[in-house]
């Protein structure tokens, strides 16, 4: 059972940076770790991949609208993956999810746990 919550989404203006955070929970003994993705959706359009990386944070795949100013980590110590984004854009704003999968996959069909999500506005 995986558990994935999304923290550090909010307003900001144009230009500036916002840090999201995927806290990812294992209600297990088993040691195990996914791949996880960024996914967005913007008001009114269905989602779309943002950001992927693997299980061990060696293999990371951006969309261009994103690639150059978008950057994807993990901590897996701190069961943590991250989605640094900078210098942001007023069509940047969506909802942001996270999402775990048993594969390094930007379709979002292999994606079977998904966060809740959080809303990331940009002002012009």
């Amino acid at each position: 059972q995986v558990r994935l919550v999304e923290s550090g989404g909010g307003w900001a203006q144009a230009g500036a940076s916002l840090r999201l955070s995927c806290a990812v929970s294992i209600s297990s003994g088993n040691s195990r770790t996914f791949a996880v993705g960024w996914f967005r959706r913007p008001p009114g359009k269905d989602p779309e991949l943002v950001a992927i990386i693997n299980r061990n944070g060696e293999r990371t795949f951006y969309s261009d609208s994103v690639k150059g100013r978008f950057t994807i980590s993990r901590d897996n110590s701190k069961n943590t993956v991250y989605l640094q984004m900078n210098s942001l854009k007023p069509e940047d704003t969506a909802v942001y999810y996270c999402a775990a999968s048993d594969y390094y996959s930007g379709d979002l069909r292999n994606y079977d746990n998904w966060g809740q999500g959080t809303q990331v506005t940009v002002s012009s």
